[in-house]
């Protein structure tokens, strides 16, 4: 039998799926434990919507593809092109699967369920983490101003909607139907 084994690399992606799922579930109260305050905002879901929810994937995945590259020690040196193309990659699609999923059960089944939003959580992670690890393994990698510039973008558009939300379904609040917070400015 022919088994591939995990680099270092490949197992600190697959280690990051349970970091990433307790990190994102404790995100999920930072705004209030914080003082809803600007910077918690930014970190943090502010309401119940479906893209706030978005932040507990986008803060975690980023810091968590981010820190293997400083961290690491000796051996050598990893491909950053292909390291942070396979991070945006894990990172766009968890961020993908977390709304179809979620609107996939809620439409399905006509409810939404507490255990069913933590399941969407965990597998949205599984999903971008798998897809990360694929790209990394097997791709050439994109340029690094490119991919910085991706997670550049996606972290502008979590800031920017989370005072200037669009109104429609995806950015409201399932609770109490507001979008976003003010902005403090």
């Amino acid at each position: 039998m022919n088994r591939r084994h995990h680099t270092q690399e490949e197992r600190w992606i697959l280690w990051g799926i349970p970091v990433l799922f307790l990190t994102g579930s404790l995100l999920h109260f930072a705004y209030d434990a914080l003082g809803r305050t600007f910077l918690a905002a930014l970190a943090a879901p502010v309401n119940e919507s479906v893209w706030e929810h978005g932040k507990m994937i986008l803060w975690p995945m980023i810091l968590w593809w981010s820190a293997y590259p400083l961290l690491r020690t000796g051996g050598r040196e990893i491909p950053l092109e292909r390291w942070f193309a396979g991070g945006l990659a894990a990172l766009t699609g968890a961020l993908l699967a977390m709304p179809l999923l979620y609107y996939f059960y809620t439409q399905a089944w006509g409810k939404e369920l507490l255990w069913a939003d933590i399941l969407v959580l965990l597998l949205s992670l599984l999903a971008g983490q798998w897809l990360g690890r694929h790209l990394y393994r097997h791709c050439r990698g994109l340029p690094l101003p490119l991919t910085i510039a991706g997670f550049l973008l996606l972290i502008l558009l979590f800031s920017l909607f989370t005072f200037f939300p669009p109104e429609i379904p995806w950015f409201q609040d399932g609770t109490d139907g507001t979008f976003g917070v003010p902005f403090p400015f």
